[in-house]
């Protein structure tokens, strides 16, 4: 299989990684954190001059039309970066937006202004006490007029206080799962907003007769829901290889200027068969991640359901080996704040937790057909 990337795609990544080496250094994510918005407009903007928020917007849209391997590219570099504007999010609901195949005007210009920067997305995925059961929605959609009326509860909506729109999975009155498009200044929606632990934002939406727009009707919301939902995976897959990266670098970094004995502990062969043992994890987890990106357009779901959770296990795997083992040998200073290697594990542990842990994807792995054969004969 053929991971060689284009010299296109490789130029783009590297005026990414080259802007956020220059602009977007530790200390300016610490301040843009401590902020009150936990955002910057003006990175935001910069990621619009760059192209970044036309990658995942349809060429008949006004964006570039990259698929899953560019955004992969994309997402690498903003994860080590620790990037926490709300890019994942965005690109996330746009591909909901293409995923629709929607002919109304209104979606349209809305990915229209999402590729000139001007309007952020956010999916609803998860309701309380979901559990990562991605179809146990009670939020409810009634015909009203031309339109629905919406109600329902969700939580844990990555930078659901930052989007002008969003995506709200929800039943119609047959019981089917449809999806829907609600404005942030609907009358009937309540945001609240708050920071997670990796420095980034989530909301709980909370909707009383909101007006919404059916994007996707019952007869393919849950099948819809489900690809949004993988492309999500992919996109974290992909920003956590970025972190890994990272946090292999900082470690490494670390290890060669500490010292103990009068020597620099890189040097102490224990720690570098540790050090190794960290790549490897990575290295596997690229595979995986890399993997999932190229069948995420596979005909076959099955198939794209299977390299999907195969890579969230193998990631979220590395995410806990390679995080606590970068703490260790960081020592104290692996735990405070001033340092960026704290701030990768907590982003990594998120990742693992967003979509589906471990336990879920396996569980998962393993219940799709072909998993296991077994001939008597």
């Amino acid at each position: 299989m053929d991971f060689t990337f284009s010299e296109e795609q490789q130029q783009f990544a590297d005026a990414l990684r080259r802007y956020l080496g220059q602009r977007y250094g530790f200390e300016t994510r610490q301040a843009i954190v401590a902020s009150r918005e936990g955002v910057s407009d003006e990175q935001w903007r910069a990621f619009a001059e760059l192209g970044l928020t036309a990658l995942p917007v349809p060429e008949a849209s006004g964006g570039l039309g990259g698929g899953a391997l560019d955004m992969l590219l994309a997402m690498q570099a903003l994860g080590a970066a620790l990037v926490v504007e709300p890019y994942w999010a965005t690109a996330v609901g746009a591909e909901a937006l293409r995923l629709a195949a929607s002919e109304h005007q209104a979606d349209r210009a809305l990915l229209a202004r999402v590729a000139g920067g001007e309007a952020r997305l956010a999916v609803a995925f998860d309701e309380p006490g979901a559990r990562y059961e991605l179809l146990a929605i009670d939020s409810r959609a009634e015909p009203a007029g031309d339109g629905f009326r919406l109600s329902g509860s969700k939580a844990l909506v990555r930078h659901g206080a930052q989007a002008q729109a969003w995506i709200v999975p929800a039943r119609q009155p047959d019981g089917a799962i449809a999806l829907f498009l609600v404005e942030r200044d609907a009358a009937g929606a309540d945001v609240e907003d708050y920071r997670t632990i990796d420095g980034q934002r989530a909301a709980t939406l909370r909707f009383s007769n909101a007006p919404a727009r059916r994007l996707v009707d019952g007869s393919r919301g849950a099948e819809t829901l489900e690809r949004i939902a993988d492309y999500g995976i992919v996109l974290l897959c992909a920003e956590a290889i970025g972190a890994l990266d990272a946090l292999n670098r900082a470690t490494l970094d670390y290890t060669r200027t500490r010292e103990q004995f009068g020597t620099p502990i890189a040097r102490f062969q224990v720690l570098q068969h540790r050090m190794v043992d960290m790549l490897i994890h990575t290295e596997q987890a690229r595979s995986l991640a890399y993997l999932a990106a190229l069948r995420y357009a596979d005909d076959d779901a099955n198939q794209r359901r299977r390299a999907v959770s195969a890579a969230k296990v193998r990631v979220g795997q590395a995410a806990r080996f390679v995080g606590q083992q970068a703490i260790q040998l960081h020592g104290g200073m692996g735990m405070t704040n001033e340092v960026a290697a704290a701030h990768l594990f907590k982003r990594l542990s998120i990742i693992d937790l967003t979509l589906g842990d471990v336990d879920h994807h396996t569980a998962r792995f393993a219940s799709l057909p072909d998993f296991f054969e077994y001939d008597a004969a």
